[in-house]
């Protein structure tokens, strides 16, 4: 048995229920029958045929599905629910205790029985999903992974098909109510529905809805927010998706924005209706959302309540925050007294949400007074990093809260509809703010088109069905991913690929770099990795081209099986933060050597056309595989913004340098660029030799110093390279450290080099290098008040303030963290803190730290930002939250740095002391921080 579930990793196997015991027997599913023991909706019936499909497909050969238990042969899968006396007899015949999971909330027993010489296996759930559930993760544990469908993860045939008759009792889910949000669906998922998956239906339909339950089945989620954009036909609009989703099991919600499962986009017509104004015409509204809940009369529902204007705009009528409460207040109760009425059951009875985003958490923390048994719904700031909590009194309300998430958005200050770059660590981060405030009674994730934000939308729901996954790290739980996709061998390796892919969108999503904003939109402008010499772009270009290796590489080695696949998961995300990536940088690395009058700035030029055409070629293959299933899904450009516009390529003019230069990154020094190096202290510095000229030059090294060493001694600069090369200076950290003389041509070329004496270093000091000293959060020394956030953060580990800790007015009523470091040059300087945009727990919160350098006295620092203010917007965009303080003269010598906090939740990523002359950095390259780089 230990042989056939290698493949899941002991981890996943246990979860499942599938780790044999020594005197286990396994029961042969190969040519079993299947006993859907009937229930009211059908879902078991559906689970079935899920069953009967998965074994097929794994080479099995299973019988009828029949609906008697006399009907069933010597080898028989029995699903149904212990309010079934078919399960209660067989349960009791077999010796199976059911009771652990009595009065249990989508809880299933998984148990072999041998009654009067026939064997079965027991699926009985606590309820229909219960059941459903045991189905799922049965087949997940035979090798049938939840993305065998939606990411083409073929399940592999095998002779026999056996699993354990050990019993199993699953455990019950962490937070009630899990799911996800379909949304912004305008450039994949609709198109792809209308025109490739169901053209007879020309939208998304009961097919596609078909399929999307499923997938929530096998990733055990039970709640969705449908597709509600004006390209889409609303779920209630379609007469067979109410019904089906009933049959699923699916509970149905709705967004903010669609207050009583109304979509208003499409389903209130201003011509007809009149305006959605609710001081003017509360009766007509009122009726519209009558007509809807009795429409769901018996269908499970979470319904949200409250009031947006059309489109997901502003409430229409008022314009004071005081106004909108007392609109919500009158508007709510209307709600609750229709909800009973016209269910026919008191309203604390009936799931409701209260979506505290934007206009609507303005007015709760205004003073709204909702009823205890409606849920609060906290939302993220729509990039990852929730705007709100729960009060320790907040905590007791009944209704208890929820999160509503975004891995996919559309709107200010940028758009991230493509990629799905969002960090499973700041995931992790935020959803265990929320778990441990109490927020754990809904989660609802906006997935966008599903694709290809596959990992994240799983990462998410598993977080929300096992917070035990919360104490794991996030590179282990996307090894696991990645090895029931494709196996142990190589999960490892493609673990440390995402992850990289993840760490270096960190400080700037793909999508955001065009440095433009959207809404209202923006052009492009150059990069903020294209500052002074263009080194920073120079080692993100390097970054990209590893990473893409590495994948291309695995990509290789990959059976056919799991080609398509791989692509889907893993290359094509690559391919495209890498081809964006290299289109923008090249092309503005081209404009900046074109102002030197680089002959290569061609070569960036001809490297950014490349990667555009790359990156069109890549998405056309995206939608052709699997002989065109995904035709229509993929877009590379959603919603046209510039990010994604084909540039208007330059045409450079004539060159009047001529002979060879070179491009240091380095410091000035009277009118010299120059290398700097630490004596004692290893290094290496960038350095590009090229020509002006489209000419023919040969190179050599004709004097150095014993300190330094050129990777190259002597080349050539021709067509072939561009007329550059990229070389790197080292020093050894003992000998000597002075000029570099090269002879290009007939033209003496020098590297200027120089080295300072650094002070002897206190044990944990960072030194000054390059003028910038860089502490990360990790390298402090830090008291109570702290905790370690491990792999958030572009230095992966962050420092967090305790969210217990009680809001404080001075210093000294808390512990520091402190920092020590050296510096070797005297002059003015900024004091960086750097933290993550977090935002406060509550209202009663604010973001604010003490900070103190060396002997002086303690300066406040505040990170909190309001509502979707200019620092906001720069915040979000760069993962970043900075504080800055001036200093008109810096000594060189020993000095500390202390940090305090004051509010809870503040995130430190690192601190930075930045002199005057340093050359402008955008943010440190994330490192390598796969275990084989660590060791």
């Amino acid at each position: 048995m230990r042989a056939r579930i290698m493949g899941l990793g002991a981890g996943l196997a246990a979860m499942l229920g599938i780790t044999a015991p020594v005197q286990a027997a396994d029961l042969d599913l190969t040519r079993a029958s299947l006993l859907a023991v009937a229930d009211g909706e059908g879902t078991t019936r559906i689970a079935a045929e899920l069953l009967a499909r998965d074994l097929t497909a794994l080479g099995g050969r299973p019988g009828p599905i029949v609906a008697d238990r006399a009907n069933c042969i010597d080898m028989c899968v029995v699903i149904g629910t212990i309010a079934s006396p078919v399960v209660q007899r067989l349960a009791r015949e077999g010796g199976v205790d059911l009771s652990p999971i009595a009065g249990g909330w989508e809880r299933y027993v998984r148990a072999g029985v041998r009654v009067a010489g026939r064997r079965y296996l027991l699926i009985a759930g606590s309820d229909a999903r219960g059941a459903a559930y045991g189905v799922t993760d049965l087949s997940r544990a035979l090798g049938v992974s939840p993305w065998e469908w939606w990411a083409d993860v073929t399940p592999r045939r095998r002779d026999r098909i056996v699993v354990s008759d050990r019993p199993f009792v699953s455990r019950a889910p962490s937070v009630k109510y899990r799911g996800i949000f379909l949304n912004d669906e305008d450039w994949g998922l609709e198109p792809w529905a209308a025109k490739t998956f169901d053209p007879e239906k020309g939208n998304i339909g009961p097919k596609t809805y078909q399929r999307v339950f499923e997938l929530m089945w096998r990733l055990k989620a039970n709640t969705l927010w449908p597709a509600m954009h004006s390209v889409s036909t609303p779920v209630f609009g379609d007469p067979g998706n109410a019904p089906l989703a009933r049959r699923y099991g699916i509970v149905i919600g709705s967004s903010h924005a669609e207050p009583m499962l109304r979509n208003n986009l499409r389903e209130w017509d201003e011509g007809k209706r009149g305006g959605f104004d609710f001081t003017r015409r509360p009766e007509a509204i009122l009726d519209y959302w009558r007509e809807r809940v009795a429409e769901t009369r018996g269908q499970e529902a979470f319904y949200t309540v409250g009031l947006r204007g059309l489109h997901d705009g502003p409430m229409q009528g008022v314009t004071t925050t005081a106004a909108r409460r007392g609109i919500l207040e009158d508007v709510v109760g209307r709600q609750r007294t229709l909800l009973a009425d016209t269910l026919g059951k008191p309203a604390a009875q009936v799931p409701q949400l209260y979506v505290a985003y934007h206009e609507l958490q303005e007015a709760y923390d205004a003073g709204l007074t909702l009823p205890g048994d409606v849920t609060l719904m906290w939302t993220d700031d729509n990039y990852g990093y929730l705007r709100r909590l729960s009060t320790p009194e907040e905590q007791k309300r009944p209704g208890g809260a929820g999160v509503y998430y975004h891995l996919s958005y559309w709107g200010r200050p940028h758009d991230y509809l493509w990629l799905g770059t969002t960090h499973p660590a700041l995931i992790r981060e935020e959803m265990g703010r929320a778990w441990a405030t109490d927020a754990r009674r809904i989660w609802m994730v906006n997935v966008g088109d599903i694709k290809p934000i596959e990992y994240l939308s799983q990462y998410f729901l598993d977080l929300a069905f096992d917070a035990r996954l919360l104490d794991q790290s996030p590179r282990e739980h996307l090894r696991r991913f990645m090895a029931e996709q494709f196996g142990e061998a190589e999960a490892g390796a493609i673990a440390d690929v995402m992850m990289r892919f993840y760490d270096l969108a960190w400080p700037r999503k793909p999508e955001f770099m065009g440095f433009g904003q959207t809404e209202w939109v923006t052009p492009n402008r150059p990069s903020g990795y294209v500052q002074s010499d263009g080194e920073e772009a120079q080692a993100r270009l390097a970054a990209y081209r590893a990473l893409m290796d590495q994948a291309s590489a695995i990509a290789a080695r990959m059976p056919k099986d799991r080609q398509d696949a791989f692509y889907e998961l893993v290359l094509y995300p690559v391919q495209g933060a890498t081809l964006l990536n290299w289109r923008i940088l090249s092309l503005d690395l081209a404009e900046l050597y074109a102002r030197d009058q680089r002959a290569s700035a061609d070569l960036y030029l001809y490297a950014a056309r490349t990667a555009y055409r790359s990156l069109t070629e890549a998405t056309a293959r995206y939608n052709a595989l699997a002989g065109g299933k995904w035709r229509e899904m993929m877009d590379a450009a959603p919603r046209r913004l510039p990010v994604f516009e084909e540039p208007k390529w330059p045409s450079y003019g004539e060159i009047l340098k001529t002979g060879c230069a070179v491009g240091l990154w380095g410091s000035w020094i009277g009118d010299e660029n120059v290398l700097t190096f630490t004596k004692g202290v290893p290094a290496t510095r960038p350095v590009t030799l090229y020509t002006h000229q489209y000419k023919y030059a040969d190179w050599a090294v004709t004097k150095r110093p014993d300190g330094l060493t050129l990777s190259g001694e002597r080349g050539l600069l021709n067509a072939d390279n561009g007329y550059e090369q990229r070389l790197t200076l080292s020093y050894d950290g003992k000998g000597e450290v002075a000029p570099v003389t090269l002879r290009c041509n007939d033209q003496v070329v020098t590297i200027h080099a120089t080295a300072l004496t650094p002070p002897a270093l206190d044990p944990g000091e960072t030194l000054e290098d390059e003028r910038r000293v860089t502490m990360p959060a990790l390298a402090a020394k830090f008291g109570a008040d702290w905790e370690v956030i491990p792999d958030l953060g572009s230095q992966h580990g962050a420092l967090r303030a305790r969210l217990s800790l009680p809001s404080r007015s001075t210093a000294e009523q808390g512990t520091p963290a402190t920092w020590r470091f050296a510096t070797m040059t005297e002059a003015g300087a900024n004091l960086r803190i750097v933290a993550l945009p977090t935002h406060p727990r509550d209202p009663a919160h604010g973001l604010r730290a003490a900070v103190k350098l060396d002997d002086g006295g303690w300066q406040m620092v505040d990170f909190a930002t309001v509502g979707r203010s200019d620092q906001w917007r720069q915040n979000v965009l760069t993962n970043t939250a900075i504080a800055t303080l001036p200093l008109k003269t810096f000594a060189a010598g020993h000095h500390r740095v202390a940090i305090v906090p004051l509010d809870p939740g503040l995130t430190l990523d690192r601190v930075e002391l930045v002199l005057d002359g340093a050359r402008p950095l955008y943010a440190p390259l994330p490192s390598d921080s796969s275990p084989e780089t660590a060791r």
